[in-house]
């Protein structure tokens, strides 16, 4: 049976923080883990409890991110790519693997790093839901991202990213028009670049 390294990411849509990617092989020894799913269909207490039982079970996992001054830089879509690379580039995958990325996108290196070690891979819409490799990576990404996030929200309490985890809510955006930007923030994103 292939091995499969599912990839996704989390944050590409926040006003704030990094962009992360995590890359997970389950691997027979987590079969047994019940309520693998995109991430975005869990409660933030599942999604905690399953990121405990994957790191615990799966074969392999990585998580990476790319940071503000990266997204800003490249654009987010690049700044997902790059994440998604690093988190599969921590892995040793042996060859006939299969990386399946959730979306249509793959990191413009990924190609000639996977011909070289004899890996195959592939960009799969929806995968986060059908794939279950890549719904343990969802739930890694994200749940990190979010802790990210809670830890910044100590650091600038006046935008309460532990809340909307940098997402433009109302609330945010209110904080933002009251306090300024900080150094976490994403000038690129239209609600920011024109200030």
């Amino acid at each position: 049976m292939m091995l499969i390294c599912g990839v996704d990411e989390a944050g590409r849509g926040p006003l704030a923080g990094p962009v992360f990617a995590a890359a997970v092989v389950l691997g027979a020894g987590a079969d047994d883990i019940e309520g693998i799913a995109d991430s975005k269909r869990l409660s933030a207490a599942r999604r905690d409890a399953l990121a405990r039982l994957i790191k615990a079970q799966a074969q392999t996992w990585a998580i990476a991110s790319a940071s503000v001054a990266e997204i800003d830089h490249m654009n987010i879509l690049e700044a997902t790519m790059l994440a998604m690379l690093r988190a599969i580039r921590q892995l040793t995958l042996p060859v006939g693997a299969r990386i399946v990325i959730d979306g249509v996108t793959v990191p413009r290196e990924l190609p000639s790093w996977a011909a070289a070690r004899g890996i195959e891979f592939g960009a799969q819409v929806r995968a986060d839901a059908e794939v279950r490799d890549v719904g343990a990576a969802s739930i890694l990404a994200k749940t990190a991202r979010d802790a990210f996030m809670v830890a910044l929200d100590r650091r600038y309490p006046q935008y309460a990213f532990a809340r909307h985890k940098g997402y433009g809510t109302a609330a945010h955006l209110a904080a933002i028009a009251a306090h300024g930007a900080c150094p976490e923030h994403r000038m690129s994103f239209a609600p920011l670049r024109a200030r």
